[in-house]
């Protein structure tokens, strides 16, 4: 395996930064691009974020930490961002998903100790008996699946534009 609790929060750690340097700043057009109906642009993606922060990562950890198998996850709706009609801008956003995850990994560091909790299980709603471990690396790799979201949903803001170059860029081919 190769999960590391310290190597797992220096990159959840490192998200907000990295989404406000690529997105703070740009114009409406890179924001609200999406891939079509029924896909999200950036902003949602960052509001999809931001619920995950209130609703998924640390409620289940403290649930699965506390009841073990004999409590299910509370469920996750991975589309209420998308019910509320929060008018404020990506910055404001970006700074209050910064804020919330710094207090996640404060707290995730208090709840967790690498050295005797990360093989401890608890139920998935859908998958059933998970570890604890696999459910940090889920968060890791929900970070880099939403970075790559994003960067692949502005890109086709430009798949018209590049021309032959198109068979070049494989970030194009993610999606036709």
């Amino acid at each position: 395996m190769n999960f590391r609790f310290e190597e797992a929060i220096q990159l959840l750690a490192r998200t907000p930064a990295s989404l406000e340097a690529f997105l703070s700043g740009l114009p409406e057009g890179w924001i609200h691009c999406n891939e079509g109906e029924g896909t999200w642009n950036a902003e949602e993606v960052i509001a999809h974020l931001i619920e995950a922060e209130i609703s998924n990562w640390i409620p289940r950890i403290e649930t699965l930490l506390q009841y073990g198998e004999d409590q299910t996850f509370p469920p996750f709706d991975r589309f209420a961002h998308l019910e509320t009609t929060a008018d404020t801008t990506i910055e404001r956003k970006l700074a209050a998903f910064r804020k919330i995850r710094m207090a996640n990994l404060e707290k995730l560091k208090e709840l967790v100790n690498p050295e005797k909790d990360l093989d401890l299980r608890g139920i998935h709603p859908e998958f059933g008996s998970v570890t604890l471990s696999e459910l940090l690396s889920t968060w890791v790799v929900h970070d880099l699946t939403h970075i790559s979201q994003i960067t692949r949903v502005m890109a086709e803001r430009y798949r018209e534009d590049v021309g032959p170059w198109e068979q070049y860029l494989s970030v194009l081919k993610a999606r036709k």
